[in-house]
């Protein structure tokens, strides 16, 4: 489901969302949405009286998990989760439970059960993608419309018989300085004469002003640091039965006591790195909103990673933040082109893995590195989450998953200073180790790939 001709924005790479995955909760929310929509064009609507939602593979495995069956009632609900607030997206759930009704695109109430009429189907892929998902409309007298979806990573759905392209909304877009892969982007950037930021700026004006493009980046910021705040302010128990206790607020407590422990270990940096992907992944967790960067289970990588920048970096500028977020996003852009950043595709090698390559490559922007260092950081970064797999403990993204986007975004720091102290030579280009990503993903096995079939989600006993 790649298509290396495909144009994508930054808008798509980075989205404000709902947590907990982005694949496995915002992709089925705007399924769900569309199919109402398709439904009311097919001439429908009016005489549905019942919606089945079947979920498949992993989608199946771990949905309860992932919030999958509340997202699929939010968006049938007519919700988008750009546009939904965790209270509302809560509200949705209760509301079907407690009634048996849900209001059809925010229009009509229809019967629903969701035990009976949200269907997991555990022994089941369907061919075409791992998280598939079918909606069937019924009218008094029976089945009336039905459509196949399939959430492919980040958000992204396809619709059964779709092309890659249509997942973005410029396939049909001429870019100033098109690239599908790293070699590319390079020889674009030198011919320019640009930056790889500059490069991503440019092409965004094929979907709207640098204006407008800045002003999103800079809602995606902000959304970003009001994540971490939120993280700091918060303390209990995340959602689901293993009872994981939130961390961050101590975390956070702690380090703002002892301010001079700083003064005797410089380590100290690292638990501020460690405090800021936490708080990020337990707002997550929790179904906070967050954004999509580029997907929700390794979404507090790149928070973290401009977070230190800007707190402990002396050269730290809002310019900083913007060449940071465009560098991430051309990186992202090739991953998505050329592999993937689904977990249930390629383990969380494209997820975190991903996320660390992107932020990587982000912070040897903003620290004025070259094209050459920023594409070396890239590669550092994913080469060493090779084979990263996803074994979601319960199925839920908390074990391992919050501690992973600590150690994503330490080691996209280490890739940066690695690659800014070389002169962006190296034997390894990003290209072959995004090939060897998509590759490793290819080998591994499917209970690594986020059905909570192999490696610690069933190793950890449940408590």
């Amino acid at each position: 489901m790649r298509d290396r001709d495909i144009n994508l924005s930054f808008a798509d790479l980075f989205t404000i969302g709902i947590g907990p995955s982005s694949s496995h909760t915002v992709g089925p929310m705007r399924a769900a949405a569309r199919f109402v929509s398709e439904l009311e064009n097919a001439g429908g609507f009016e005489a549905t009286t019942r919606i089945i939602a079947d979920l498949f593979g992993s989608l199946a495995l771990t949905g309860i998990g992932h919030g999958t069956d509340k997202a699929i009632l939010a968006g049938l609900a007519g919700n988008r989760p750009e546009r939904t607030s965790p209270e509302d997206f809560a509200a949705i759930a209760t509301r079907a439970e407690d009634t048996s009704t849900l209001l059809l695109g925010g229009k009509k109430d229809i019967r629903f059960v969701p035990a009976d009429h949200i269907r997991f189907n555990f022994d089941e892929v369907l061919d075409e993608h791992p998280n598939g998902m079918r909606f069937t409309a019924l009218s008094e007298a029976g089945p009336i419309f039905d459509m196949e979806f399939y959430s492919v990573g980040g958000g992204f759905v396809l619709a059964k018989g779709e092309s890659a392209a249509a997942q973005t909304s410029g396939h049909n877009l001429k870019l100033p300085h098109p690239f599908t892969c790293g070699d590319e982007l390079l020889e674009m950037a030198e011919q320019s004469g640009k930056t790889i930021a500059e490069v991503m700026l440019a092409n965004e004006s094929a979907w709207r002003s640098e204006e407008e493009t800045l002003a999103y980046l800079h809602e995606v910021h902000d959304c970003m640091s009001q994540c971490i705040e939120r993280g700091c302010a918060q303390e209990g128990i995340l959602p689901g039965r293993l009872k994981v206790p939130r961390r961050a607020k101590a975390h956070f407590e702690r380090l703002k006591s002892q301010p001079e422990r700083a003064l005797k270990d410089p380590l100290t940096t690292l638990d501020w790195i460690n405090l800021f992907a936490l708080a990020v992944s337990e707002e997550n967790a929790s179904g906070g909103r967050v954004v999509t960067a580029p997907t929700n289970g390794a979404a507090g990588v790149i928070p973290a990673v401009i977070a230190y920048y800007e707190r402990f970096c002396s050269s730290a500028s809002k310019k900083g933040v913007e060449d940071f977020l465009l560098t991430a996003a051309a990186i992202g852009v090739i991953y998505k082109k050329r592999a993937s950043i689904s977990g249930a595709e390629v383990g969380c090698q494209g997820e975190v893995g991903v996320a660390c390559s992107m932020a990587a490559a982000g912070l040897a922007a903003a620290l004025g590195g070259t094209n050459e260092q920023i594409e070396n950081a890239a590669e550092i970064g994913m080469e060493h989450n090779l084979g990263l797999t996803c074994d979601p403990v319960a199925g839920l993204v908390q074990v391992p998953c919050i501690e992973r986007n600590a150690m994503g975004a330490t080691k996209a720091i280490n890739a940066a200073r690695l690659a800014l102290l070389g002169t962006g030579k190296h034997m390894v280009s990003l290209d072959k180790v995004i090939e060897t990503m998509r590759q490793t993903g290819l080998d591994m096995g499917t209970k690594y790939k986020e059905t909570s079939q192999g490696g610690l989600a069933v190793n950890v006993v449940e408590c």
